[in-house]
């Protein structure tokens, strides 16, 4: 149910973290409902210093946050590889973002990169591709507002994961399995 103002009942930022690209996407929730209002990349590569993209992502993602006033962030987990340095540099990325929700006082829900997929596409070993062929489809994005890397859309799908774990969201359509939905869309199952 909307509230008489209108207003959002909740802004939910998303992060997906990197240390040569970033990604973070903006939902805004009303009911059962959520939009995407904003999503993008916060590009690192072009600073030499690991340390320097470390300060550069804090100063983007606070700035981020004073933008859209989120009053949660969800950040996506990172994976365990077999690079200890890339996993350092990445932690540290991810620490940093999460830093920037803290000096804010945002609560911070993680969420493993598996989890994320299995909420959006109902599979946790599912393409970032499909991820962001799904998100475009459940919040309605326009296909021109999709020409963005696909950090961007991990981001968002962080976002509407923690969206989904906040309670059962509206759809327009009703399934009774992923099977049934495959059956009434044939025509968007590849």
């Amino acid at each position: 149910m909307m509230k008489p103002n209108n207003r959002a009942e909740k802004i939910i930022l998303g992060v997906d973290p990197g240390t040569n690209v970033m990604g973070y996407g903006v939902l805004e929730v009303r009911g059962n409902k959520a939009e995407m209002i904003a999503m993008g990349v916060i590009e690192l590569k072009k600073y030499e210093s690991h340390y320097l993209r470390l300060g550069k992502i804090f100063e983007r993602i606070t700035g981020i946050i004073d933008s859209y006033k989120p009053d949660e962030m969800a950040i996506e987990a990172p994976f365990f590889g077999k690079n200890v340095q890339s996993m350092l540099k990445l932690g540290r990325a991810q620490g940093v973002a999460i830093t920037a929700a803290i000096m804010r006082d945002i609560p911070i829900t993680e969420y493993e990169p598996r989890k994320i997929k299995m909420a959006i596409t109902g599979r946790g070993s599912a393409a970032k591709e499909q991820v962001a062929g799904m998100l475009q489809r459940m919040l309605h994005i326009p296909k021109e507002e999709m020409d963005v890397q696909l950090d961007a859309t991990d981001a968002l799908g962080a976002a509407y994961c923690h969206f989904i774990q906040m309670g059962k969201p509206e759809t327009e359509h009703k399934f009774n399995s992923w099977k049934d939905f495959v059956k009434k869309n044939s025509d968007k199952v590849h």
